[in-house]
């Protein structure tokens, strides 16, 4: 492979500015570099995602529609927080449709539906325990809010992590432990989550 070189022409983002890759977490901007690609140079942006340590290397020109984004400002963050504090609307009985409702919320990687993800998982948790792949899209949402709203507000990601259970575990008490009528969780292989998040 052709060594890479420095871009020409402005980008949307810049080297070391962090970002929201959806569904992967908040990254590093590492570099700008061109490769050559099917004969032609295309910059790309070289993104560090601490959360599984890994580097993608993304086209600067795919950027926006992959749906990367900049770190929320401070009032989308707080938003967030009144978000998941707020009074729990029941959803549907159906855990099928619930999971596609919220899995279309993450991937939309905007930061108030990743707090809707959240708040509506955890309450759902306290009526029943969540099926498998409901348990997994919880953990990923609850990682994904954790971590942006840490670096909007500059705070450590423990301290940003108490914070959410606090707003959350009010809230839960009010909750009837009604087992609501619906169908038992079909059996299917988890990694099918794992290739929603990846697309």
């Amino acid at each position: 492979m052709p060594e890479a070189s420095a871009p020409t022409g402005s980008t949307t983002f810049h080297v070391n500015q962090k970002v929201v890759y959806p569904l992967q977490g908040v990254g590093n901007i590492q570099l700008i570099c061109e490769r050559e690609f099917k004969g032609k140079m295309t910059p790309y942006y070289q993104i560090h995602l601490p959360v599984n340590d890994m580097t993608v290397m993304v086209p600067v020109n795919k950027a926006v529609e992959l749906g990367i984004r900049c770190i929320v400002p401070k009032e989308k963050a707080y938003e967030a927080l009144e978000i998941i504090a707020s009074d729990f609307e029941p959803i549907t009985a159906d855990w099928k449709l619930r999971y596609q409702m919220n899995l279309d919320h993450l991937k939309n990687g905007d930061t108030p539906d990743i707090a809707l993800v959240v708040r509506n998982l955890y309450h759902r948790s306290k009526v029943k325990e969540l099926p498998i792949l409901e348990r997994k899209l919880y953990d990923s949402a609850m990682k994904l809010l954790i971590d942006e709203v840490a670096f909007s507000l500059d705070m450590p990601v423990s301290e940003v992590e108490k914070l959410i259970h606090e707003k959350l575990e009010p809230l839960a008490k009010k909750i009837p432990a009604v087992l609501l009528d619906e169908e038992p969780e079909e059996e299917i292989d988890p990694t099918f989550l794992d290739e929603d998040l990846e697309e």
